[in-house]
């Protein structure tokens, strides 16, 4: 017995243990002061008694390719400063790539000698401070006195970047990373997950999470799920059954497990489907199925259709276009444009779209602008006997019988209003009028319509305009 534990001791010493990984946890409490007194760094260091906070400090300064000896046998003020001045430029440069919330920010490095009013443990000796200046608003502020999650994401860089120097097998395991920064900062970290780690074949990262920024959509295969079925149901689990499990399938995970996966795929889908470098807002799918629809009958006779470089984008009615607006336009690089139906009762909350300056006026466009009327749905971009028998071939089956003009003898500009007043006087068969329906047709059977040439003409006056903002 005794021979076989030496033995494989023996194996272990000699042959695996040089190859095992090294397993090492970040948490919250590994964070910044951004100040410390650097002798008394120096000396922790040489009698490996570091504090928490030492860690990702002296990754940051190692990052930064400053020396703490050098530093401190600095022999001129001069040769002192270009070495700050270099760091600081340097690190800027290597961390702030990560940090796409604020680019006008710079790290930056002082070395002073301690004052009898400094903090505890920095009245003698020599101090450094990390600062952070904010070059748009021409202000400075210490580092460890930012937001905690500006604190925490830097901390974790700084560490890892002295980890990595070691170039030694690891596996960093974190618990709830980014837990205080916001979707966006989440994202930055992923990017910097991907960039840094992800590509190192030494290193192998593990994180729990249950937000869905933290989840990369087009890389569900790395995705495990972990989940403990009996706090979820009331039956009776087997033995095999019980306790916490990590699995792959998601068929066999619950509803609330799944949710962070859910809103990943989700604001992926959506991204890929409805969202592009130039956006098109729309009311509704019918706005959509109609632009597209006349669009490919101008391009089929040699006229000017919607450019394919718009992203038809339908947010789900008109009181949902100033979110989607603001949401859609908060990120950099993306042209957002509005095409929207337009009534007396919508007139401020299309005007606050330019006001407010989430759009350009250019970008703000109305279907009324086209028909020339006070007001208009798309609806009403065709001729009326047309929409007209769109309405009637659809609702064939639902219509006592066919609607004319002269039917409509209400006076009101849109179309869809005279059609609903009429249907108050004389209802359909079954159900309700859906003007989503009408489009459906018009999409399905466009190779048996004509369509008439001023109704043309209105599309293609809207696609002009439109493709001008390109």
């Amino acid at each position: 017995m005794l021979a076989a534990e030496s033995i494989g001791l023996y194996i272990w010493s000699t042959t695996l243990r040089r190859s095992f990984p090294k397993f090492l946890y970040f948490d919250e409490y590994y964070q910044l002061s951004g100040h410390e007194n650097l002798e008394a760094l120096k000396q922790r260091k040489a009698s490996n008694t570091l504090s928490e906070s030492d860690h990702p400090l002296l990754g940051l300064i190692e990052l930064a390719r400053l020396d703490l000896d050098k530093i401190l046998g600095a022999q001129r003020t001069q040769e002192l400063k270009n070495k700050l001045q270099g760091a600081s430029n340097h690190l800027s440069k290597q961390i702030l790539k990560y940090w796409s919330q604020n680019r006008h920010l710079r790290m930056s490095f002082d070395v002073r000698p301690a004052l009898p009013g400094d903090p505890e443990g920095m009245r003698e000796g020599t101090n450094i401070w990390g600062e952070v200046e904010d070059t748009k608003h021409l202000v400075s502020t210490g580092l460890g006195t930012r937001s905690r999650g500006f604190v925490w994401f830097f901390s974790f860089l700084a560490w890892y970047s002295a980890e990595k120097k070691k170039s030694e097998p690891l596996i960093l395991l974190l618990d709830e990373p980014g837990l205080s920064l916001h979707g966006k900062a989440q994202e930055d970290l992923l990017c910097f997950f991907d960039s840094e780690i992800a590509s190192n074949p030494r290193h192998q990262l593990i994180y729990s999470t249950h937000s869905p920024f933290m989840v990369n959509a087009r890389r569900f295969d790395r995705v495990r799920i972990v989940q403990d079925k009996s706090i979820d149901t009331e039956e009776q689990l087997t033995r095999e059954e019980e306790g916490t499990k990590v699995f792959v399938d998601v068929l066999e995970a619950g509803s609330d497990t799944l949710f962070p996966l859910q809103g990943a795929l989700g604001y992926e889908i959506y991204q890929g489907l409805f969202v592009g470098p130039n956006s098109l807002i729309v009311e509704g799918v019918s706005d959509l199925l109609y632009l597209q629809t006349v669009s490919g009958v101008l391009g089929a006779a040699g006229r000017e259709a919607l450019d394919s470089g718009w992203t038809i984008t339908p947010v789900g009615g008109s009181d949902k276009v100033p979110t989607f607006v603001a949401l859609l336009g908060a990120q950099k690089a993306m042209n957002v444009t509005v095409l929207v139906d337009f009534q007396k009762a919508d007139h401020q909350t299309i005007e606050n779209l330019y006001k407010r300056k989430l759009l350009k006026k250019s970008n703000v466009l109305t279907f009324a602008d086209f028909t020339k009327t006070s007001e208009a749905d798309i609806e009403d971009m065709f001729d009326e006997d047309f929409y007209l028998q769109l309405v009637n071939a659809e609702f064939s089956k639902e219509l006592a019988s066919k609607i004319k003009a002269k039917d409509l003898a209400s006076k009101a500009p849109r179309i869809l209003v005279r059609l609903d007043e009429l249907f108050k006087k004389a209802p359909l068969k079954a159900g309700s009028f859906s003007h989503y329906r009408p489009a459906r047709y018009l999409s399905e059977k466009i190779a048996t319509l004509t369509i008439p040439s001023a109704t043309l003409d209105r599309f293609e006056a809207a696609f002009k305009a439109l493709n001008q903002l390109l």
